[in-house]
Formats: structure tokens, sequence, C-alpha cells
């Protein structure tokens, strides 16, 4: 079940939230529970057994360290849940990935399991190893009701698809935590905001990659537009479903972090990853980065600690040479920000965000790309080699066509529109504006439900994850 289905919006998130508000206070988590695990279910009824056994395990573990704190037997408590969760997610992720590449380097054979991927397990790996891991830094407190726990692990608006939420962050409110009706209002309006992304923007460009995906011809004007559609498919799904999570935790009393904070405006590739998926990045440089002596080492070892901590990051996007390729490109551009290239940048306002959209142009075609050679040749396609002529009629078709959805997109991955709202709201026109909202966002919710009953393409970015 994903949040962009009818099945969600039209029977389980009604009947959720009405069983999460009629019971009393002391009871909500475990409704909460409940319903993650039929949200979970839904798609995966199997591996629900899989993140149950976690759940089981890391509450046993953090009960361990919380009793012998500053003893051996605490330390053990944390190797086992790093071992059994990063297991856990290594056998369901990466063994075809390992199998293969061992394969094709020896000339071996040896069978691959070919295991179907539980969904959202690199997400709630990393939500269970930061609360182990927490407690044992004495961060935290261990939990001592296993309810509450599970329903931090499995909580539905998150499970899939984040953000990634930390147990220190969300710790007291597990515990208590207030519901007001303009909460509800607030969570609400960015739910729908998000699924308009989703639905409307993130799904209709999905539908321009297909045309070229599918395409007989390609022209250099083609493969520039696939690129720009890609790259803006991947920010307003992955946007839109954390917007989504934000929306929904904000309804139930919860209070995640923001996500994503318009990463295309970013004068630098650094700064880019401060505003792309935050909730990763701190994740990598709080239990990772840091724990390897961060920036406070040699030149050589920092060097070595970025490009461990972008191999990983790639590698968390997905099981193949291609993702971990795609980390280590970025390892490059932030060595060199660092380095030299920063104090140019920062001397050139206009060109360092051509810079920042032509580096993560470049860097989507290989986020996208199934091998090695594929990526190359799209890179090269986009370089006019090939002999791959400008345009035809068909490309400028198709730029006709999705020229409205392409602008959108544009516009919509910068601040312009909430700061234009925020000025006609802050003048004249904001009492009518105030009038109108629920208004338009019962008719974008009207339009988004249009949508995927027609049957339009829906797809789900996060099973590779």
């Amino acid at each position: 079940m994903v949040f962009s289905s009818l099945t969600f919006l039209q029977c389980f998130l009604p009947l959720c939230l009405l069983a999460y508000f009629l019971v009393p206070k002391a009871w909500r988590n475990g409704v909460l529970f409940l319903f993650s695990l039929l949200f979970y279910a839904w798609g995966e009824p199997v591996y629900v057994v899989l993140m149950l056994f976690s759940t089981a395990l890391d509450y046993t573990c953090g009960q361990m360290v919380e009793r012998h704190r500053g003893q051996r037997g605490a330390k053990i408590a944390l190797l086992v849940s790093l071992c059994v969760n990063l297991g856990l997610l290594g056998v369901f992720k990466y063994s075809d990935f390992l199998i293969g590449t061992v394969n094709s380097l020896f000339g071996t054979a040896l069978p691959q399991p070919n295991l179907p991927l539980p969904i959202g397990i690199s997400f709630y790996t990393f939500q269970i190893l930061s609360y182990v891991i927490d407690v044992y830094r004495g961060d935290a407190p261990a939990q001592r009701s296993l309810i509450d726990l599970a329903a931090y692990i499995a909580m539905f608006p998150q499970l899939v698809a984040g953000p990634i939420v930390r147990y220190t962050d969300v710790a007291p409110q597990m515990q208590s935590r207030t519901h007001t009706v303009q909460d509800a209002a607030l969570g609400a309006r960015r739910f729908v905001l998000g699924l308009g992304k989703k639905v409307l923007l993130a799904n209709v460009l999905y539908e321009l990659v297909t045309v070229y995906q599918q395409s007989g011809q390609k022209t250099v004007l083609l493969t520039w537009m696939y690129d720009a559609a890609y790259m803006m498919h991947v920010y307003f799904d992955f946007s839109g479903y954390s917007d989504m999570a934000i929306g929904l935790g904000r309804i139930m009393g919860f209070r995640f972090a923001e996500n994503f904070n318009y990463p295309f405006i970013s004068g630098s590739l650094t700064e880019f990853w401060r505003r792309w998926h935050i909730s990763l990045g701190s994740w990598f440089r709080d239990y990772v980065y840091i724990p390897l002596g961060g920036s406070r080492v040699r030149l050589g070892r920092w060097v070595l600690n970025l490009l461990v901590v972008w191999g990983l990051t790639g590698l968390w996007h997905g099981a193949a040479w291609t993702f971990v390729l795609w980390g280590l490109y970025f390892a490059v551009f932030l060595l060199m920000e660092k380095l030299f290239l920063g104090r140019l940048l920062r001397r050139l306002p206009v060109l360092r965000h051509v810079y920042v959209l032509t580096a993560a142009l470049f860097s989507f075609v290989l986020f996208d790309a199934s091998s090695l050679s594929a990526a190359i040749g799209a890179a090269g396609a986009m370089l006019g080699l090939g002999h791959l002529p400008v345009w035809d009629g068909g490309t400028l078709y198709y730029l006709h066509s999705y020229a409205p959805v392409l602008l959108a997109a544009a516009v919509g991955s910068t601040p312009l529109p909430a700061v234009l709202c925020r000025r006609m709201a802050a003048g004249r026109a904001g009492r009518v504006l105030d009038a109108l909202e629920p208004i338009a966002l019962l008719a974008l919710l009207a339009v988004c439900t249009a949508f995927l009953v027609s049957g339009s393409a829906n797809p789900f970015l996060y099973f590779r994850f």
C-alpha cells in the first residue's frame, strides 16, 4: 500500500484516524502499531515477521545496554544489534549483488538467492540502529514499552519512504504528545500538497521518462529532457512522500524534521546535500562520518572517510555498482569544493548555480542507468556524441506536450511559490486566501483522486530501497 493509492486515501487512512482518535490517549500507540502492521502487510505479509523479529531483538538489546551500561555486556548487546540488523539488510538487499560481483570477478557460477526486497528495509533498519546506538551512547533511555518501540519502528507515515526518524527526536513524543485542531489542519494541508507533488508532478514527469526509454530514435534534446524529467521526478516523488509523512505525523501529534529544503537553489554540491534527503545525510554524518573521525584527522584519512561515507550512501540507494559510483561521483565533487573549488564558486554567484544543476543532471543519468555502459551512453548523448541528431519532429512534439509540466516543476522546486503565497497572505488579500485555501486543497485532492481513478502511471520509487 502507498499513500498515493485509492485504497489508502479512501479506506485505510479514514479508518486509521477514526480508530486513533476514538480510543483513549494511552491506547493510541497501540492503535498506531496495529494499523502500521496492516499497512506493511498489505504489500509484504511475509516480511512483517522479519520486522517484528528485528523489533523484538532490538528491544532486548536496548534493555541489555541499559542494564549493563558501561560494562562489556552493553557493548556485546550493541554488536549483536549491529550484526543482525546489518546482516539482514545485507542478505535481502545485497546478496545477489555481492554474489554476482564474485561470479564476474572469478568466473564462478555461485547461485543467487533472488530474494524479494522487503519494502522500506533500508529505512526501518536505520531507525532501529539509531535506537540502539542512541541508548548505548546515553543519548536516550531504553524504551520500557515494547508496544511503544514497535510503534516507532513500524510507524506507517514514514515506514517505507522516510524521512528517517531518529529515536532521540521522537522518544518524548512517543510518551506524550498533544493533539489540536490546528495541528490536524496543518498536517492535512501538508499531506494534500505532498500528494499533489507526487501525483500531478512526479507521476506526469515519469511519463516523459517512459517516452525516452521506449523511444527508438534518441536525440540530444530528448536525452536532456529525459534527464531533467527524471531528476525532477525523483525530487517531487521523494519530497512529496516526505511531505505526506510529515503531514500524517502532524495529524497524529508527531513533529518530524524536514527532509528537503529546495536543493536546486544551492550554490554548491555541499549545500545541495545539506538540502537533499536531510535525514539520510545527517544519519550518515552522525553514525558513520563522525565516528570515523570526520574532518578532524589528517588529509589522507579525511579523504578516505569521505569516500567511505559516500560509497555507503550510494550503496544504500541500490544494490548495484552504478549506485556506488553515483555516491563516489558526489564524493569527488565535495572533495574538490572543500580543497579549492568552493572558494572559486563563492566568487561566481550565477555560474555556481549552473554548475550545481549541471552536475546534478549528469549524476541522475548514473542513478537511473541499468549499467555503467548505459550511463556513459546517455551522458555521451547529452554531450552530442554518438552522431545523434540534435532534435527531430518527435522530440519537438514531446517538448511541446511536456513543456508546461517541466516549467511547473522548475518553478515548484524553488521557494518562489511559497514566498509569493506568504506575501499575499500578509497583505490585504490574506483573509480572502484564508477563506479560499480549504476549497483549493479540496479541489487539489479531487484532481489527484481523479488522476488515480483514471489509472494514470503511479510508479513506486522505493521498491529499490
